[in-house]
């Protein structure tokens, strides 16, 4: 071989060696991107509820107002009391010196958590003269006092008119799973006057509803108040009270019960025996409980025996109400073929959910 010819061979298998080394290690600088790993995230724990303890009972908060209405002789006191959670009575105690001495009757105020006003009058005072008064309270946790306080009674004015109210709880109405209107009638008695309503799931109430004007009018008025996110099934309390400067009165304390069941599910549905079978007629039927929810029904049938997904015909649909028992239904079904099977099935829906009862046959004559 040509010497020549042997070093030109040579020094070409250097380049291509050479040219192939760099190929690789370019290749080495850029690999081909490696597909990105998914990272499924871990789910945070469901958080378990943490029921919320009822509001536990205390003693009353009392605050005595510095605000008095005075004439000569008779003075309207005010102030508020807190029942905070317990049936609760005020009073006010009240004198020509710092030591009190007398006392206005007990009334009774509730037993929720709202502060209620608390109004008193007093009469037989001596004109023109200076009293003390203070604000009491008591409950089954207590008895508090508010601060003391003073008035003077005014010459000449004379005693305003009117007296306490009348309130008369009344049977509740339009009575719901979870609503109901509390009912009941005032009598102002010639005084500004408010109502509200008290309610609960024991004799104790605790819930109170707005407190209204009613007006200061001498005739009888019919009072309601609507109540909601009640519990179904469930049995409620409540009075009427009713309140102006000349006291506050309480109605009698009534109950109702609310709607059930205690929870609504989907309909249940039996498939019965068909009866009134003639060559192109027959009456199919069943029963349906719609468990507390309004519920409509129908039967599919069908000659086809792969009835679970196969049922060409449907009848009517039909109200079934929402009630909690059962109930018996039927449909009369015509234009059959003589001498043949037929498969079907009842069928009913509520908000919940639709279901489907068994399977059942029947053949023409």
């Amino acid at each position: 071989m040509n010497k020549n010819i042997g070093i030109g061979l040579l020094a070409l298998g250097i380049i291509v060696v050479l040219g192939l080394g760099w190929w690789l290690i370019g290749k080495g600088a850029d690999p081909a991107p490696t597909p990105p790993v998914t990272q499924v995230p871990t789910p945070a724990p469901t958080p378990t509820p943490t029921p919320v303890p009822p509001r536990p009972a205390g003693v009353p908060i009392v605050v005595t107002s510095q605000g008095v209405t005075s004439t000569d002789t008779t003075v309207v006191l005010t102030g508020s009391v807190s029942p905070n959670g317990s049936f609760t009575s005020y009073w006010y105690e009240y004198g020509s010196s710092p030591s009190l001495g007398s006392k206005t009757t007990s009334q009774i105020i509730g037993s929720g958590f709202t502060a209620i006003p608390a109004p008193a009058f007093i009469t037989g005072l001596v004109q023109d003269k200076l009293y003390y008064f203070r604000l009491n309270a008591q409950n089954q946790l207590g008895l508090v006092s508010g601060a003391q306080q003073s008035f003077k009674t005014t010459r000449g004015l004379p005693p305003p008119v009117g007296s306490a109210p009348r309130a008369v709880s009344l049977p509740a109405s339009g009575i719901s799973r979870v609503t109901a209107n509390l009912i009941g009638e005032v009598t102002p008695n010639s005084a500004a006057t408010q109502y509200w309503f008290e309610y609960g799931e024991t004799a104790n109430l605790g819930g109170i509803t707005a407190f209204v004007s009613v007006g200061d009018g001498s005739a009888k008025v019919s009072v309601s108040d609507s109540i909601s996110g009640l519990e179904p099934a469930a049995t409620y309390y409540f009075r009427l009270n009713a309140q102006n400067q000349f006291g506050t009165v309480n109605g009698s304390i009534l109950n109702f019960k609310t709607a059930g069941p205690a929870a609504t599910a989907v309909p249940t549905v039996t498939t019965r025996l068909a009866s009134n079978i003639a060559t192109s007629t027959a009456r199919i039927s069943g029963v349906v409980n719609p468990n507390g929810l309004a519920t409509t029904y129908w039967f599919e049938y069908g000659s086809n025996s792969l009835a679970e997904t196969v049922l060409s015909n449907t009848t009517t649909q039909t109200t079934v109400g929402s009630g909690l028992s059962t109930v018996s239904v039927s449909a009369d079904i015509a234009g059959l073929t003589t001498k043949t099977t037929y498969y079907y099935r009842l069928m009913a829906q509520n908000s919940l959910g639709l279901v489907r009862g068994d399977r059942a046959s029947f053949k023409t004559k």
